[in-house]
């Protein structure tokens, strides 16, 4: 057991998703009250039940508290682990030691997250104790209509970084037993190329992606072949807060100013638009914290039910629709706990309107399979590819012409298809449509060694629009199917979950009193001062 020295009135830092000591505004403030603070974290039981959590969110969760752990003990505290209801175990605590504060930051998930949230707040103004609750950037709590979002990101995004503390007068009490997977029925690990989690690596993908990976991030981010390489690989990181979206932003925004000096358009482009979609992931969080996940019976929900034993749902779960890029996109995502943002939008958009389920077994079956599961992303992405809200209708994506479009080559599709590497680029993206001697040349038979497509994906798309039509929009007739887009406005305007109109696009950081230096607490790793 770990033990410091007995103190009352301590002040306790409960983490949650921000798992990290730079940049962490709750920290800050505990150690600033000069009261002896208690870091927490909880393992709750019936958050791991819900169905979108799974043993790969687990071990990057694992290994992100590992390095945590060590952070506080360098600074003289520890993380003390708890395992059980958080009501339970923070009123333990206060009986015990008495609280004074509990710091944390809001947290915008699920209906669960949001419940259990308001019954700490209830509990804590019962017991007399001061709740401190950090807003994370971009998200505002209670969002008016009249109010500026961008300037409140902006404003967030340009504030200087908040350093870690350097030393913790740590409150006493045992640091706890570390559960494992089993504790949870998580079972064996099914991920056998998960991302490692923890700050390190996080921070080690950041720089190698300012560095140089991410200069093809506009051009390639999408393609599912080099999407792995050309994104930046945060997401997880960003999703448990092992890196705060501060910190990526504004060591992108200097990587950014000092390539446009350099001439370096080409790179600095791409980072421009990877700060844009910073702003469109922190958008997307807001629309879920001022619009939650759709209720039973509320009429934005017109699609039959699927049963757990669906065929159809255990087609698409597990790579076999018959449809190369859809498989190929499924059988990597549980490969490798993720995909680029594309291939996400595609898999529950083929779902929800070629297989016309309901959204939501679909959604969370998909989210366990997310390293990096995030609600404030997925779900809003889910609704928009569903066509449950907003005035327009959804576009329903062309699996085949997607194919065509972002693996030309069938490169990504023969990585994860095996079983139709052997095919010409000409039908490896509809295999239904080779020859019979092309077939036997790459020892493809239908529903032996690949399978026949589930359905008309084309009529299946017709029908799809036409029925959401009719349903959200009764008396009107919905339009014939839109032009091809080009790949960048089709990106920008289909696919992306959220995105209000604003002038001037994206805006600068100011120099001077800005914070733009990337100190992240560990040494640096390339002379090349812009990958740091």
């Amino acid at each position: 057991m770990f033990y410091f020295c007995s103190m009352k009135n301590i002040h306790l830092v409960w983490f949650r998703r921000d798992l990290r000591v730079h940049d962490h505004a709750a920290l800050a403030a505990a150690v600033a009250s000069g009261a002896p603070v208690l870091p927490l974290y909880i393992f709750e039981r019936d958050a791991w039940a819900l169905p979108e959590h799974s043993r790969r969110q687990f071990d990057f969760l694992m290994d992100s508290l590992t390095e945590l752990d060590e952070a506080l003990t360098e600074r003289g505290a520890r993380l003390i682990v708890r395992r059980g209801d958080a009501l339970d175990i923070l009123a333990d605590l206060h009986r015990r030691h008495g609280i004074a504060a509990i710091h944390m930051y809001e947290e915008t998930g699920l209906p669960w997250t949001r419940a259990r949230d308001r019954a700490v707040r209830r509990w804590a103004v019962q017991a007399g104790i001061s709740l401190r609750e950090q807003s994370q950037p971009g998200v505002v709590r209670g969002l008016k209509e009249h109010e500026d979002w961008t300037g409140r990101w902006t404003e967030t995004l340009n504030a200087p970084r908040i350093k870690a503390p350097e030393t913790i007068r740590a409150a006493t009490q045992a640091a706890g037993p570390w559960p494992i997977a089993e504790d949870f029925c998580l079972g064996p690990d099914d991920c056998a190329s998960r991302q490692k989690g923890g700050r390190t690596a996080g921070v080690e993908l950041l720089r190698s992606f300012l560095a140089g990976r991410g200069r093809r991030y506009q051009p390639d981010a999408d393609r599912p072949a080099t999407a792995d390489l050309a994104g930046s690989r945060l997401s997880p990181h960003l999703a448990f807060g092992t890196i705060s979206v501060r910190e990526a932003w504004q060591a992108a925004a200097r990587a950014r100013i000092a390539l446009d000096q350099d001439g370096d358009t080409t790179f600095a482009a791409s980072l421009g638009e990877f700060l844009e979609r910073l702003e469109w992931r922190a958008r997307s969080i807001q629309s879920f914290e001022d619009r939650p996940l759709p209720q039973a019976g509320s009429g934005e929900d017109f699609r039959p039910v699927a049963a757990a034993d669906d065929p159809r749902l255990s087609a698409w779960i597990e790579g076999r629709t018959g449809f190369p890029l859809i498989d190929a996109s499924m059988r990597a995502l549980r490969e490798t706990g993720w995909l680029n943002f594309r291939m996400r939008a595609m898999l529950i958009g083929f779902a929800s309107c070629q297989l016309w389920m309901d959204w939501r077994l679909p959604a969370e079956r998909l989210a366990a399979l997310f390293t990096d599961f995030e609600p404030g992303i997925h779900y809003p992405q889910v609704i928009a590819q569903a066509g449950l809200r907003g005035r327009r209708l959804p576009a329903v994506r062309n699996p085949v012409r997607l194919s065509i479009q972002l693996d030309p080559d069938g490169a990504f599709i023969r990585r994860w298809v095996p079983e139709l590497a052997a095919l010409p680029d000409a039908y490896i993206h509809a295999p239904w449509e080779a020859p019979k001697a092309e077939l036997a040349r790459a020892g493809v038979i239908f529903g032996q060694t690949y399978p026949m497509r589930m359905v008309d994906h084309v009529a299946a798309a017709r029908e799809a629009r036409e029925r959401i039509a009719s349903l959200r929009h009764p008396g009107r007739v919905a339009p014939p199917a839109a032009p091809r887009p080009s790949r960048r406005t089709e990106t920008k305007q289909a696919d992306l979950p959220f995105r209000a109109p604003r002038p001037g696009g994206i805006r600068r950081p100011a120099r001077g009193p800005v914070q733009l230096s990337f100190d992240l607490g560990l040494p640096p790793t390339a002379p090349d001062s812009r990958s740091a």
